[in-house]
């Protein structure tokens, strides 16, 4: 890695950081140069300004998901449930740290990384997913009368409503307040009731025979 990679690679990590903690209109080219330790003119000879940071950090942030992800589907030697555990541990992971009121300023200030992060989770991270849950009927490990697609879709409606502020917020306020649970917790929960429902095993008995 050069120099300058190296250097820009630190630049969008640390802004990527203040952006997660502060927001992206309460965060500064001169709150990023800050916390870098390096001058607000040094900063822009490496990138123009805030919008540029703001995409560049996405960039990275879809680069590193799909990097991992294939790295997962690849591996020969993973059995397919630690396959899909691994695949849903990652999107929870890089997905979660983003906050509501980021989402909902990347929508408002920032359509267009808004635009490509919905796009990339839609065609890139549930073309995968689709790939993953295929492999686990090949194998006989998913139930061959559940439909693919629908599996991936719900899957991908439960992670966008999370990531939705406009979704959330159509609930009454008791519901809402419920929910202030940690972002990693959301998505664990979202994906143990999606993939293993919400009932005893005793339940689930009952209700395969009722």
């Amino acid at each position: 890695m050069s120099k300058k990679t190296n250097i820009e690679s630190k630049i969008l990590e640390f802004a990527y950081a203040l952006f997660l903690e502060k927001g992206y209109k309460n965060t500064t080219m001169d709150d990023i140069a800050q916390s870098l330790g390096m001058s607000k003119k040094t900063l822009y000879k490496y990138y123009p300004g805030k919008m540029e940071l703001l995409s560049a950090a996405f960039e990275v942030l879809k680069l590193k998901i799909t990097a991992k992800v294939e790295g997962i589907l690849d591996n020969r030697y993973l059995p397919f449930p630690l396959k899909l555990k691994s695949t849903l541990t990652v999107m929870a992971t890089h997905l979660a740290p983003i906050n509501p009121e980021l989402l909902e300023e990347l929508r408002e200030h920032a359509p267009e990384v808004w635009k490509e992060l919905k796009n990339y989770i839609n065609e890139s991270a549930y073309l995968r997913f689709h790939q993953l849950i295929s492999q686990g009927v090949t194998l006989g490990l998913v139930n061959t009368n559940v439909n693919i697609n629908l599996v991936v879709m719900m899957y991908a409606a439960a992670v966008q409503s999370l990531l939705d502020p406009k979704f959330i917020h159509q609930f009454p306020e008791s519901i809402q307040k419920g929910m202030k649970i940690p972002p990693a917790d959301i998505y664990d929960q979202a994906t143990t009731i999606i993939y293993n429902g919400i009932l005893t095993e005793e339940a689930r008995n009952e209700f395969a025979n009722a």
